[in-house]
C-alpha cells in the first residue's frame, strides 16, 4: 500500500510528492472557482477588475493562485485586449522584458522563493482562460525537477547549423535536438548570461527582437495565430554560486503539428516519459528559416 507524502522543501501543505515518481503535485481546489473565458467585460481592460486604472504593462499578484504568499502573479502586456505579444513589436516587448526584469529581481529576493518562472499561455488549446494578452509568474520555494536537471546537465545553445533558425545581434534561435512537442524553438544568448537582470540594454532590445521574429515565424509557419507556451529558464535565486554557469534561454513550443491540427500527448507517453514527435527538427528549422 503506497502512501501519500508532503515536500520536505517548505511546502505549504498544499504539495504532494508522487512517491513512486518522485513527480510534484500542487492540490489546488481554490482554482476551480477561477473565471473561464468571460464573455462580457475583460478584467485585464483598463476599468476591469485587475486594472481599473491605465497602463502600458501592469503586474498584479493571481487573485487565484496556484502556491501561496503572494508568489504567483499576473503581467499584462498591453491595454489592448487585442493585441497578441508579437504585436507589440520591439519596443512593446522589450517593456514587459523589463518588468520581467524587475519582478525576477523583486521576488527572487525573497527568503521563500529559490526559483523565479516567467512565462505565458496563449489560446485556448493550451489552456488559456483569458483572451487579453498576458503571462503569468510563478515564484517557487524550490527548484522544479527539470530547471534541476538543465542545470545539472549544462544546458548549452544548440550550434547545430542544421537546426539553427536565425543568428542576429548576439543571440540564437534554434529548434532543439529532442522535443515532445512538434513545434519547438529555444531563443538564447550566444554568450553565457545567467538572468535577465544581467542583460544590458543592448541584449534585451536584441533579446525583445528575436522573441517577436520567432513568435511570428511561427505564425506564418500555420498561416494562423498559433496556440502556444512561452516559458524563461534563468539562473535560481538561491545559491547562485552553485548555479553561475546557468544559461539564460526562453523556450516556445506549441501543440499544433498542422493547421488547426493538435499532436495529442496519448497513453503510451503519458505512462513512459517518452515521447513520439511527428516532425523532424531539421525540418522545422529549414521551413522556419523560410
Amino acid at each position: 500500500m503506497t502512501t501519500q507524502h508532503n515536500l520536505t522543501h517548505g511546502g505549504s501543505g498544499n504539495e504532494r510528492i508522487d512517491p513512486s515518481t518522485g513527480t510534484v503535485v500542487h492540490i489546488v481546489g481554490s482554482r476551480q472557482n477561477r473565471p473561464n473565458l468571460p464573455a462580457t467585460d475583460c478584467p485585464f481592460c483598463v476599468g476591469g477588475l485587475e486594472a481599473p486604472h491605465p497602463y502600458e504593462t501592469h503586474h498584479f499578484a493571481n487573485r487565484w493562485p496556484p502556491m501561496p504568499n503572494d508568489r504567483c502573479e499576473i503581467v499584462l502586456y498591453s491595454p489592448d485586449h487585442d493585441q497578441s505579444f508579437a504585436g507589440l513589436g520591439m519596443a512593446g516587448v522589450r517593456s514587459v522584458i523589463d518588468l520581467w526584469a524587475q519582478r525576477t529581481t523583486e521576488l527572487g529576493s525573497r527568503s521563500d522563493v529559490d526559483d523565479v518562472l516567467i512565462f505565458e499561455n496563449r489560446g485556448r488549446e493550451v489552456g488559456a482562460t483569458i483572451d487579453h494578452p498576458h503571462g503569468q509568474i510563478y515564484a517557487f520555494d524550490h527548484i522544479p525537477a527539470r530547471t534541476s536537471a538543465r542545470l545539472s546537465n549544462g544546458w548549452r545553445p544548440d550550434q547545430s547549423q542544421e537546426r539553427l533558425v536565425r543568428e542576429h545581434d548576439g543571440w540564437r534561435t534554434s529548434v532543439p535536438y529532442a522535443s515532445a512537442y512538434p513545434v519547438a524553438l529555444e531563443i538564447a544568448p550566444s554568450v553565457q548570461v545567467g538572468s535577465l537582470s544581467e542583460l544590458s540594454s543592448q541584449q534585451r532590445d536584441a533579446c525583445a527582437a528575436m522573441l517577436v521574429d520567432a513568435l511570428k515565424r511561427i505564425d506564418a509557419l500555420f498561416g494562423a495565430r498559433v496556440p502556444y507556451m512561452l516559458w524563461l529558464n534563468q539562473r535560481p535565486t538561491t545559491n547562485e554560486t552553485k548555479h553561475a554557469d546557468a544559461w539564460l534561454n526562453f523556450e516556445i513550443v506549441s501543440p499544433w503539428r498542422g493547421n488547426g491540427v493538435m499532436r495529442y500527448i496519448a497513453a503510451a507517453e503519458v505512462s513512459t516519459g517518452e515521447y513520439f514527435n511527428p516532425m523532424i527538427p531539421e525540418d522545422l528549422a529549414a521551413a522556419l528559416r523560410q
